[in-house]
């Protein structure tokens, strides 16, 4: 649908409600949202107050929700009257063909002759049918659980991979940052967009036989329920993408490279990833794979910033108001200390649950445990790190250690004053740890968090 009969099913759904047709601000909220504006950005150009906008919003949504049977709102609006526009010509097309094809007689069904050198009148209607079909191997996705607000990146993948086309898409970012929670909403929000939707989280042994086995499955079973050929040998995985609109997450992807090495290394078992990432940059097709994890291949940032079907988003900690949100939930009291603490811990979701409830059991104490920038590091935080230090290589080691002991941020000719490291081996280990979220650059300076330097001070004799 183009704007103007997305516009005009939207007027005839809120009629059908409330007996009123769209008012000049409802379509203009309307308007604007399928223009990817803003609340602010709307009221500018009507000439009323943000505020006014946003009830108006709340309001339409809410009318659209109960007649649509889902929840619209200012994100999915869009997905959601095309679903709706799709569901009345499903069910026209399935009155019309019973009509057409089925007369009843005292009960008795009876259908009118084939024509010669003919299609039945109902294969358009049943392949269009087909064709809308949704099939979804979610088994693994995990519950989504507390969400704390990530408008901008949502609205960012959702962009790269509804309009853009992305093919190939990387979510990565430190432990406990969010990154599998957002791609939790994001494809509860958008998985009604493909026909396949599968998400698999990979363990540590991530052979690609069981990925491509669980996908060819998926694909196969779908064909038998859809009446297809079953005497058929499964296809090659990228013919499927290329020929169905998937999206495929893999979870945990840093188990498909070694430990003890810089990043992306593929392990040797896993070496065929490389040639179905490969695939699915330079192949046509109309799918998206999405890769989370701590790590991303080698060959996806080299290519993120030269060509629009791959694409990285680095996933950063949680405002002060979420970040608040957080601390509260978990017993914290509100205080002027709570957003110190949400600045020490990088607004970093499982960080902030951790240090929470040790304060927590601890009796709240908050203004005692801060002063003097103290960082606290419970047990449980400690072993989230540990998982994550205990995949450097030792040159990365030596490079976090260096900046452990650097009281503020560092260039790399101070880097190489203090240390007996090769430049080329530093200018690796410092890329190799950006790529693993572990070192923040500001123009030619690094740093590390304060947790961070906390716990490489402890690990590694920083």
């Amino acid at each position: 649908m183009n704007l103007k009969e997305m516009l005009n099913l939207a007027d005839r759904i809120v009629f059908e409600k409330t007996g009123q047709h769209l008012d000049d601000l409802q379509a203009a909220v309307l308007r604007g949202t399928l223009q990817r504006e803003t609340y602010k950005e709307i009221a500018k150009d009507f000439d009323c107050s943000e505020s006014r906008i946003r009830e108006i919003g709340s309001e339409l949504w809410q009318i659209l929700s109960e007649e649509l049977g889902e929840d619209v709102n200012k994100t999915n609006f869009r997905s959601a009257m095309e679903r709706w526009e799709v569901s009345i010509y499903s069910n026209v097309a399935q009155e019309e063909s019973v009509q057409i094809n089925s007369v009843n007689i005292c009960g008795e069904a009876r259908h009118p002759p084939e024509l010669p050198n003919s299609q039945p009148p109902n294969q358009e209607t049943s392949n269009s049918k087909q064709t809308n079909t949704l099939h979804q191997d979610l088994s693994e996705m995990p519950e989504l659980g507390d969400f704390y607000d990530r408008t901008p990146e949502h609205q960012t993948l959702t962009t790269w991979i509804l309009q853009q086309h992305s093919r190939l898409i990387t979510l990565t970012g430190i432990s406990g940052i969010g990154k599998t929670s957002l791609a939790v909403q994001l494809v509860q929000q958008i998985k009604h967009e493909f026909e396949y939707t599968a998400w698999y989280t990979l363990d540590e042994f991530p052979t690609i036989d069981k990925f491509q086995s669980n996908l060819t499955q998926l694909f196969s079973n779908s064909q038998k329920q859809d009446s297809s050929p079953t005497n058929q040998k499964p296809l090659p995985l990228i013919k499927y993408l290329q020929n169905h609109r998937c999206l495929i997450i893999l979870d945990d992807v840093h188990n498909l490279f070694c430990s003890g090495e810089l990043a992306g290394k593929y392990k040797p078992e896993c070496e065929e990833y490389r040639t179905l990432f490969k695939q699915i940059e330079k192949l046509s097709h109309q799918s998206c794979l999405m890769l989370i994890g701590w790590e991303q291949p080698r060959e996806v940032t080299q290519v993120k910033n030269q060509n629009t079907s791959i694409r990285t988003l680095q996933l950063k900690g949680l405002d002060i108001a979420a970040g608040r949100k957080i601390l509260i939930d978990y017993g914290l009291a509100e205080s002027d200390n709570i957003e110190t603490l949400i600045h020490r811990y990088q607004g970093n979701p499982l960080w902030l649950k951790s240090v929470a409830t040790l304060i927590q059991e601890l009796g709240g104490c908050v203004n005692q445990l801060l002063p003097n920038d103290t960082i606290l590091l419970p047990e449980d935080l400690k072993d989230v790190l540990q998982q994550q230090f205990s995949r450097l290589s030792e040159l990365e080691k030596q490079v976090i250690s260096l900046l452990a002991k650097a009281s503020d941020a560092i260039n790399l000719t101070q880097l190489l004053e203090n240390s007996q490291i090769p430049a080329s081996d530093l200018v690796n280990a410092l890329q190799s740890l950006s790529r693993r979220c572990l070192i923040e650059q500001q123009a030619k300076f690094y740093t590390i968090s304060p947790v961070l330097r906390q716990y490489a001070t402890i690990r590694l004799g920083g």
